[in-house]
């Protein structure tokens, strides 16, 4: 047994100072007051001093680290947000390859889970393949623009299989629903997120049902469809702020380019404490930086000169979380940890509660990762 003393516990709604957390075989078996919760004898002892303990975070939506693509490095890239605290990450594929080309990328991932270096890596955010042309980085090199079809996507299912934890999809492709049943197939408790979409409240409605559940980066590359030229239309983001069982995600970047800081704090009052959710959506495009973001070192820009993802990791998401919006150190955990796990399935994980695995982190109170623990085992 090992035992963490000296800790600030950050549970899913409180605080817990001085206090002790016990793991065994990487599982969390108890916590509490150090002063009402003795250490047994034998244990092996982590002197947190004082600093923050909380759950491991959980990025879902997760395209490199390091500038190592996920795709085509992924032990580089899961080692890299492991060292930033990320003990749980969904290595996300995008859609502007081709079936065979997801196929192969997802063979390179995949591998990689099966190694220790992998060990973090929890599945695929599918990022592809049917979203809409028009809103998305590299969309000239969009390989799926024309009509959904079974010989083309259904390699892609096959790989992935129930690795796939999320799959992104505009609901307003012509016979979307046929790619919805036949990924469910495969996975019956799939999650789907719209994003790169200008779907109606009504498109997006329709596939609630199914297991939609997420809005992909809520506020970045969505349309509107306004019904006369002098008002604002309802699309995809009041779509999501509106219906209660949708998580939001937010890259919450240090300038607040991504989403204003207004934004973020309109999102907050909106969706409530378990339904925002923080993401990365880390990325290696390298492309010029265009006027007006000059000094910008956490954004990717592709080679049109448009934004194309962070190279941000989630710990540096939470900082700027508090920032921006005064949220406390319990809710960038919640937003960073088990909301991601709630909305993705991931019951044994996200919070520090007896029974779930132990993945922590110990931080101080700006975020800064000081160690990393996973399945108990001290990786940083």
């Amino acid at each position: 047994m090992t035992a963490i003393k000296n800790a600030t516990l950050v549970m899913r709604d409180h605080l817990i100072p001085e206090a002790v957390l016990f793991m065994e075989d990487g599982i969390i078996t108890g916590f509490g007051e150090m002063r009402n919760t003795p250490i047994p004898e034998g244990c092996e002892i982590i002197d947190a001093q004082g600093l923050y303990v909380g759950p491991g975070l959980v990025d879902i939506h997760n395209h490199a680290g390091g500038g190592h693509w996920f795709y085509d490095e992924p032990e580089l890239a899961a080692q890299f947000n492991l060292q930033h605290g990320t003990t749980s990450v969904l290595a996300t594929l995008y859609f502007n390859m081709n079936s065979q080309q997801l196929v192969e990328q997802a063979k390179c991932v995949q591998a990689a889970m099966k190694k220790p270096e992998g060990c973090n890596i929890a599945g695929f955010y599918m990022e592809a393949p049917y979203m809409n042309p028009k809103f998305g980085a590299d969309r000239e090199n969009n390989p799926w623009k024309g009509p959904i079809c079974k010989d083309e996507y259904q390699p892609v299912i096959d790989q992935v299989g129930t690795d796939a934890k999320v799959w992104v999809l505009a609901p307003e492709r012509e016979n979307i629903l046929q790619f919805v049943l036949d990924a469910r197939k495969n996975n019956p408790t799939v999650r789907f997120s719209v994003g790169h979409s200008e779907a109606s409240p009504q498109q997006i409605e329709a596939l609630i049902p199914y297991g939609l559940c997420i809005g992909t980066h809520h506020t970045n590359a969505t349309g509107d469809l306004p019904k006369y030229p002098e008002c604002r239309g309802v699309c995809v983001d009041e779509t999501v702020n509106y219906n209660n069982n949708i998580y939001a995600e937010m890259i919450c970047d240090s300038r607040g380019i991504h989403v204003d800081p207004y934004m973020q704090r309109l999102i907050r009052k909106v969706k409530g404490e378990d339904k925002l959710v923080l993401i990365s959506d880390s990325c290696v495009f390298d492309g010029p930086i265009p006027d007006g973001y000059e000094g910008v070192t956490d954004l990717c820009f592709d080679f049109e000169g448009e934004i194309a993802g962070s190279k941000l990791t989630l710990e540096v998401a939470c900082r700027n979380m508090m920032k921006h919006t005064g949220a406390s150190i319990v809710d960038v955990f919640r937003y960073a940890s088990l909301n991601p796990a709630k909305a993705v399935g991931f019951a044994d994980r996200g919070e520090i509660r007896e029974g779930l695995r132990a993945d922590l982190v110990i931080c101080d109170h700006q975020m800064n990762i000081k160690s990393v623990i996973l399945k108990g085992e001290v990786k940083l």
